[in-house]
Formats: C-alpha cells, structure tokens, sequence
C-alpha cells in the first residue's frame, strides 16, 4: 500500500527538518551526524530512506560534507576524533623523532654505568692495596721519607 500525497509530504518536510537539526549541531543522546540518525529523527526507517528519499538522504550528506569541508562541524564527536587524530599524528611523529636520540642516551648511560663501575673497581682494589701496605710494620713507614723534621715520627694509623 502506497502513500498518500499528504502522507508522502508530511514525511518529507520531517526528513528535511531532521536534516536541518542535525547540520546545525542538534545531534539527539545517542545519536550522531549520520544518516542511520537522520532516518531516526525523521520518525522513518533507514531503509525508505534509501529507497524512497534517496535524493534528500544525498542531499543530507552532501551538506554534511560541504559543512565538513568548510571547517564546520556539527557532531561534537566527530570534532573530536578529528582533533584526537591530529593530536596522536602529532604525538606519533615526536615519538619517531625522540626514539633515536632515546636510544643514544640509553647507550651513553650504559656507557657511563660500565665506567663508574670500572672506577669503583679500581677505587676498591687501591683501598685494599693500601690497608695490605698500613698493615706491615712500623719500621717500614718510618724508614719511608716524611721530610727532615720528621725523623723518628711513627704516623697514625689511618681510618
């Protein structure tokens, strides 16, 4: 069973409005720019709106499109994914600059690691050197040359 005339164009001016409500940001909870719910707004199913309003669901979205291109957007959401999008190729691009030198550092700070490390080494075995050396007698730290006013002083022993 068909439409009527009245029927046929009380449907078409909710479609249209529905369009008009969307495009200007007056997007239902829920909802979004988009022509799944432009059919829901406009009291319609998705699939009359294909087959028998085909030619405003065009409309619908080359006016979307023109309001897109324009820099205009009506779907907060769609703003923004657009903005997130912009910001992760931002941050994925940083992230490609700053991984080679984060790598460096990396290789700098091994670097320095392993030299500390070798200092320590060394620090620990003049440390051991020099107790095996303060642990022989006192005959062999006077005997060592302390200066000419010096003659017969046993040093203290270091801690």
């Amino acid at each position: 069973m068909g439409l009527s005339a009245k029927q046929r164009d009380q449907a078409e001016r909710r479609i249209r409005a529905a369009i008009d409500r969307l495009l200007i940001g007056q997007i239902p909870p829920g909802g979004a720019c988009d022509v799944k719910t432009l059919a829901r707004e406009a009291g319609i199913s998705r699939a009359a709106l294909y087959r028998t309003w085909g030619h405003l669901q065009d409309e619908f979205e080359k006016r979307r499109a023109a309001a897109w291109s324009a820099g205009e957007q009506s779907d907060p959401r769609e703003a923004r994914i657009a903005r997130l999008r912009d910001l992760n190729q931002k941050l994925t691009s940083k992230l490609a600059r700053t991984h080679p030198e984060f790598n460096q550092l990396k290789e700098r700070h091994q670097l320095a690691l392993s030299v500390l490390a070798a200092k320590d080494d060394e620090l620990q075995r003049l440390r051991r050197q020099r107790s095996t050396c303060s642990g022989t007698s006192p005959a062999f730290v006077s005997g060592q040359r302390q200066g000419d006013d010096a003659k017969g002083v046993v040093p203290l022993p270091r801690r």
